[in-house]
């Protein structure tokens, strides 16, 4: 029986790198300094869809804090207590972020149905003005992360963040000019439900994709079918069980199985072959596999 173990990190560096780095700390700076020049705006021209926008900009505030702080802690060497490092860091930061959405989301719906009940006047100009700098600010934020969006779901939820702002900054606008040629008051809080139902939207796909991760489910774009039946067609292997796959942070994948060889089939070279093919069609880069001879191993044993 043989185990073979494999880390082929050739090409990948898993690390955060230095723009990102000043990305989050560009971007918590820019949306920290908006979310206080849109409260005070919100308050004085007495507009609930402003009002939600910063309560939803400073909840991002937050997310980008904390998916930083997981991006950083990803990069923690193993110890004793935890084997793997802390490289779960950045999908419980990812799931945060999501939670944190959904409260936010909550908080401005209740106002706003409040508001609908109980409106009071709004200054359509002040919102239109202040909610088209949040398009600028909010838009230069998401370009900072678009470049790691594909690869790594805490980068992602910040983009997708940045990115969902810019559109409900847009709506926010439209709501402003609304208001201000027309004079209707209730066009304000319907507004800002708009940009909730659009911020859920963009929140449920990271909500569900983190919490799998979280699970330990298989990460999203790996068919465990698809692998299970591209090793079992490697020459000299005649079956494969207990195959698992499973997230070690945001943007590195595990995996573990039996393989059963032909007899007279080269262990080592079976490994070897599994080792690459894992890594390169499937992107996983810590395989743990171990190797079986036909008739020697037990089906039921996890």
């Amino acid at each position: 029986m043989g185990i073979g173990h494999d880390h082929p990190h050739a090409g990948h560096d898993h690390s955060l790198p230095t723009d990102f780095t000043k990305a989050f700390a560009l971007g918590i700076l820019l949306n920290l300094g908006f979310v206080l020049v849109e409260a005070i705006y919100g308050f004085t021209a007495g507009s609930m869809a402003l009002l939600a926008d910063a309560g939803h900009n400073l909840s991002d505030v937050l997310g980008l804090i904390l998916a930083w702080v997981g991006a950083a802690l990803v990069k923690r060497r193993p110890s004793n207590r935890f084997t793997y490092g802390l490289k779960k860091s950045s999908i419980l930061a990812a799931l945060l972020n999501a939670l944190l959405l959904l409260l936010a989301i909550g908080a401005i719906v209740a106002e706003a149905i409040r508001r609908l009940s109980h409106p009071t006047p709004t200054d359509g100009s002040v919102v239109t003005v202040v909610a088209a700098v949040g398009i600028l600010i909010n838009g230069l934020t998401a370009w900072l992360f678009a470049r790691g969006r594909e690869h790594d779901i805490n980068i992602r939820g910040a983009y997708l963040h940045m990115a969902a702002d810019a559109l409900v900054s847009v709506g926010v606008v439209v709501a402003g000019l609304l208001i201000t040629f027309t004079g209707i008051q209730w066009i304000d809080p319907v507004a800002s439900i708009v940009v909730a139902l659009i911020v859920l939207w963009g929140t449920w796909g990271l909500l569900t994709e983190s919490t799998q991760m979280t699970l330990a489910g298989v990460p999203r774009g790996i068919d465990l079918e698809l692998v299970g039946r591209s090793l079992a067609r490697l020459p000299g292997v005649q079956d494969v069980h207990h195959l698992h796959i499973w997230a070690l942070s945001t943007t590195e994948t595990a995996l573990t199985v039996h393989i059963i060889v032909e007899q007279g089939a080269n262990r080592d070279t079976v490994l070897r072959q599994a080792n690459a093919y894992a890594h390169t069609m499937f992107g996983i880069a810590h395989s743990t596999i171990q190797i079986e001879d036909a008739g020697c191993s037990d089906p039921h044993h996890h």
